[in-house]
């Protein structure tokens, strides 16, 4: 008998993906992505893929992976029971990374209708979730949320779980990855021998990085640090936006002498970098070192980012690389679905990236795929090295702003939240019109005001009751009389803390 509700269920959508709390101990904070939850999930997926598959159960085979979290075994094994009590077609794939996951219906050796990865990316320990993958890529919110409905309607499952076949598939994803470095550097068995390159998995699923790609490419990975899966996560954060992991591989790349970086989030589909000389390239510089790379290859083409970007990098792109920038709506399925619907209308858009390190590439089935970005930038690298340059050259003409601040304003006491925060927006909008403000037009999302010496954006979160709110300026102390405007206009919206902004 369920004893979950369908509002129970539905409180575990996360975007695109389902997530909630999977270990008890953290006070406040109480399982809510128990066994039953998952095994219903499970199933009211299943209930989904035959619907857009047409297939029968008999007749679906469906992968199951996850990372390196301490809930992810109990959790896979409740995902397997449900799936062969259905008498779907269950691979258990263990340890592997959020892209790997989609590859598993690609790659012709497994050819799945449909992929469960067991991941809550940069997360707490405690949390954990489900992501979906179809041929079509990753599901959208929507069908998360016929997903969940479905679940609120099936019992949990418990089939026998002792036959499920086992598969490599992180091997032959690496695999996979080791042929599109080999093939872009002339064919070489060992291409990045002579290179020293140090990857920080973060005890996250991304160790293999090194030991099933860069070292079978013969590259020097000396220096790496936590390769381990350790679902503590006792070093720091696996996430590349974290300062302490930044730090982390910058201090690994210099003490080692290494040539790059690299680092990985949880589930391996976020990466950023770290140069020889210690410089970061992560946020806007990723945006910029990958624009750089696939320049020559999409002349005048559309980049597609996340719309906290800066003033600089649209310079960067448009008047160094010839491109053209579209900033879109924070969120990585967000710009991935931009991306898309752009190269279906005829304009060329080879890349669709966050400031948070998701970035897909058309070339790559739109898949957000952190080793992906890595692999790119290797090569890059390794034809560089070849020409006696250095990948920094590649976005030496890069600006920054002098000042850059993020402030995430909590929306308190408002049962809806969201009708709360668009009628802030049209409130701000309206003042700032009125104070002779300049509004940037067209602004995908929230609110984007432009000042002499630099913007402001004020906008929903994604999923939570606070509204961020970006600021930078191209001289020092320009944040500060910004704010000053920005509290000016929002003056009056009492149930918004503007306590951040003193």
């Amino acid at each position: 008998m369920a004893h979950l509700s369908e509002r129970d269920l539905m409180k575990l959508a996360n975007g695109s993906d389902v997530r909630g709390v999977a270990v008890g101990g953290v006070a406040d904070e109480p399982v809510t992505l128990t066994d039953e939850a998952a095994s219903r999930i499970t199933v009211g997926f299943i209930d989904f893929l035959k619907e857009r598959t047409g297939k029968q159960l008999k007749d679906l085979h469906v992968a199951v992976g996850h990372d390196s979290r301490i809930s992810a075994p109990q959790l896979k094994k409740v995902v397997l029971e449900a799936l062969t009590a259905l008498g779907v077609n269950a691979l258990d794939c263990g340890l592997a990374s959020t892209p790997s996951m989609f590859m598993s219906i690609v790659f012709p050796e497994t050819k799945m209708d449909g992929s469960i990865m067991i991941t809550a990316s940069l997360l707490p320990f405690n949390r954990n979730g489900l992501k979906f993958f179809t041929k079509d890529g990753g599901v959208e919110h929507e069908d998360v949320i016929a997903i969940l409905k479905a679940a609120s309607r099936e019992p949990d499952l418990h089939g026998n779980i002792a036959n499920v076949p086992k598969y490599d598939l992180i091997g032959r994803y690496s695999e996979h990855l080791c042929a599109k470095i080999r093939q872009a550097l002339g064919g070489a068995d060992k291409p990045l021998a002579g290179m020293h390159v140090v990857v920080d998995a973060g005890n996250g699923a991304g160790g293999f990085f090194a030991s099933k790609i860069l070292d079978v490419l013969g590259a020097d990975t000396t220096g790496s640090v936590f390769l381990d899966p350790d679902g503590h996560f006792p070093n720091h954060i696996p996430n590349p936006e974290n300062k302490q992991a930044m730090a982390a591989i910058r201090q690994a790349v210099l003490d080692s002498h290494a040539d790059l970086g690299l680092i990985f989030d949880t589930d391996v589909d976020r990466m950023s970098a770290v140069l020889a000389n210690g410089e970061s390239v992560n946020r806007n510089a990723l945006i910029a070192m990958m624009s750089a790379i696939l320049a020559p290859d999409y002349p005048g083409s559309t980049i597609i980012t996340d719309s906290v970007t800066s003033d600089e990098l649209t310079v960067f792109l448009e008047q160094e690389l010839g491109l053209k920038h579209l900033r879109f709506k924070r969120g990585y399925k967000n710009v991935i679905d931009k991306c898309i619907e752009l190269n279906k209308a005829g304009t060329i858009s080879p890349l669709a990236i966050e400031t948070s390190g998701h970035g897909a590439l058309s070339e790559n089935y739109y898949l957000d795929d952190g080793a992906y970005l890595a692999v790119k930038l290797l090569i890059a690298a390794a034809k560089m090295k070849q020409e006696g340059k250095d990948l920094a050259s590649l976005i030496a003409k890069l600006g920054y702003p002098v000042e850059s601040s993020e402030y995430r304003m909590k929306i308190m006491g408002e049962e809806d939240f969201h009708a709360y925060g668009e009628n802030v927006l049209k409130v701000f909008e309206l003042r700032a019109k009125e104070a002779g403000i300049d509004v940037a037009k067209p602004s995908y999302e929230g609110v984007r005001l432009v000042f002499p010496n630099g913007w402001a954006l004020l906008r929903m979160s994604l999923h939570d009751p606070n509204m961020p709110l970006n600021v930078e300026s191209r001289e020092q102390g320009g944040t500060k009389a910004i704010l000053a405007d920005v509290k000016e206009l929002l003056h009056g919206c009492d149930s918004l803390d503007l306590s951040l902004l003193h």
